[in-house]
């Protein structure tokens, strides 16, 4: 009969595959973030269940399911591999010799309206800095909680002990119609809004537009004629039509030479966060870093 495995043989690998392998909830998932062979995965949480006494994750109807006990465990570990990883930075920063790289999570908005400003610092002050951008939609917490992300900028408020938070930006709606449209074409009113062709931006997820929501509030309900995941190509979209949409006041600056717009009857008001964990709060590169981005988001207009 093999012997029970030390708890106190364990590395911090073996937690990290744990803690990745609880993210994706999948074996295979994981062995391509760590660039390893399935069987290794499978091996290491054999290992931490003898470890634990604990199955740790089961299978039900399908999926796999993380146990009570496998819960408990990521949550405690999470904080030493953080804590390990900060131990690990440099303890002195100067931004004109740093090499390194920085991943953040957002979206379209953030990257429209917040990341040019933020990357022409970087270049200026610290060219080697690198920034690898991945899409968050509304998945900012689990790319935090993986590791996979260092930072995520977004309106989606991401709670919990163990997230740090900084509002970088309060925002509103406005109505946008294609450039040229004559004046008397902009909805003027609350009734001549909700019933003006709409293209709706969906974000293509779960999270909805304040605006939407106060609508839906009020027992109202727009005039939609056409949903769009993304608001990359709405310009284009309203050229040439009667379109109305509403967007973000700082992305319709963003399309300024491309749309016109109106105060919105439903102001949507909302905030941009930045949020991170304990694994870079203490960290020189990452407050020097998350002050930059604070002061591009105030450099806008």
């Amino acid at each position: 009969m093999s012997e029970t495995p030390d708890p106190f043989g364990l590395d911090f690998a073996a937690l990290r595959t744990l803690r990745l392998v609880h993210g994706y909830r999948s074996f295979s998932r994981t062995a391509e973030t760590l660039n390893v062979n399935q069987s290794t995965v499978s091996y290491t949480i054999d290992r931490l269940r003898r470890a634990f006494g604990d199955p740790l994750f089961v299978r039900q109807g399908g999926r796999m399911v993380a146990t009570e006990r496998c819960e408990e465990i990521v949550a405690s570990t999470s904080r030493m591999l953080d804590e390990m990883l900060e131990l690990a930075e440099p303890r002195a920063f100067d931004p004109r010799r740093a090499e390194a790289e920085v991943t953040i999570s957002c979206n379209y908005y953030e990257r429209a309206t917040i990341l040019p400003r933020l990357m022409r610092r970087l270049r200026q002050v610290a060219p080697g800095l690198r920034l690898t951008v991945r899409t968050s939609t509304v998945e900012g917490k689990q790319h935090l909680d993986r590791g996979e992300s260092d930072l995520v900028i977004g309106p989606v408020r991401i709670e919990g002990n163990s997230y740090f938070r900084r509002t970088l930006l309060r925002e509103h709606s406005v109505m946008v119609m294609a450039q040229g449209t004559s004046a008397d074409q902009m909805p003027s009113t609350e009734a001549a809004f909700l019933a003006a062709p709409q293209v709706v931006v969906t974000y293509g997820d779960s999270w909805r537009s304040r605006f939407l929501v106060e609508i839906a509030a009020a027992g109202k309900a727009l005039n939609q004629v056409m949903s769009i995941p993304s608001p990359a190509a709405l310009p284009e979209l309203l050229e040439g039509t009667d379109l109305v949409a509403t967007l973000p006041s700082r992305l319709a600056e963003h399309f300024a030479d491309r749309v016109q717009t109106a105060p919105c009857p439903f102001r949507g008001e909302f905030e941009i966060d930045l949020t991170w964990t304990s694994r870079t709060h203490h960290a020189p590169m990452h407050i020097w870093l998350r002050d930059q981005i604070a002061q591009a988001c105030q450099r806008q207009p």
